[in-house]
């Protein structure tokens, strides 16, 4: 628990500027939809369903909310273009099981306990680890992206790893973290927000900026 702790702590200070990171876009185009239009659909309460994003918005909420001028905040221009790789509130409930030792049930208890434990600023290096700037990376085009390292809004990076079971393709991201279970592509929440510069893709574990 002392090495959780103290890596969370240490990614803490490992700010990057992201703001360099993000190519310089026109006025908002009145026609696109943000990222956070999309998450929000559904009134972004705490809830019962595992498959949604409730947390992963609570958390960007929270972010904002403390750091008006977070590049999280990005999130919601629908004007720049972007790519996030999005976890579901199941994937953090692993995440709270991992760093905890205990299964936390209620999604609100699963936010807060990720918060007392990294504090805003983790949370915020965490989540910008979800974002690829610049790049609107629907599902063909991640597809055809087998074996490349991509570049996260926090500095650090990603791999894809494509392989097939019974047929159908198995998109695996491969973070920073060579201990933990790596994250899939969720098929059944690809591409979200498809048609605008912010798309999203659905992922079953958080992922991880360093080694924990």
């Amino acid at each position: 628990m002392k090495r959780l702790t103290g890596s969370l702590a240490a990614l803490a200070t490992a700010a990057t500027v992201f703001g360099a990171t993000l190519p310089a876009e026109a006025a908002q185009a009145p026609k696109e939809k943000s990222l956070v239009s999309v998450l929000t659909a559904d009134n972004n309460k705490f809830d019962k369903n595992s498959k949604d994003f409730d947390i992963l918005t609570e958390a960007a909420l929270a972010v904002v909310g403390a750091k008006p001028d977070s590049p999280v905040g990005l999130l919601a221009d629908g004007s720049v273009r972007l790519t996030a790789f999005a976890p579901t509130d199941q994937a953090f409930r692993h995440l709270a099981k991992d760093l905890t030792g205990k299964t936390v049930r209620s999604e609100k208890k699963i936010f807060s306990t990720l918060v007392d434990l990294a504090g805003v600023d983790t949370i915020e290096q965490v989540l910008l680890y979800h974002v690829v700037a610049g790049k609107t990376l629907t599902s063909n085009k991640v597809l055809k992206a087998k074996g490349a390292t991509l570049t996260t809004a926090q500095g650090g990076t990603l791999k894809v790893k494509i392989t097939k079971k019974k047929g159908s393709p198995v998109i695996t991201l491969k973070d920073q973290d060579r201990n933990d279970k790596d994250a899939k592509v969720i098929l059944t929440a690809i591409d979200l927000n498809k048609g605008n510069k912010q798309v999203a893709h659905g992922i079953d574990q958080v992922l991880r900026p360093i080694d924990l």
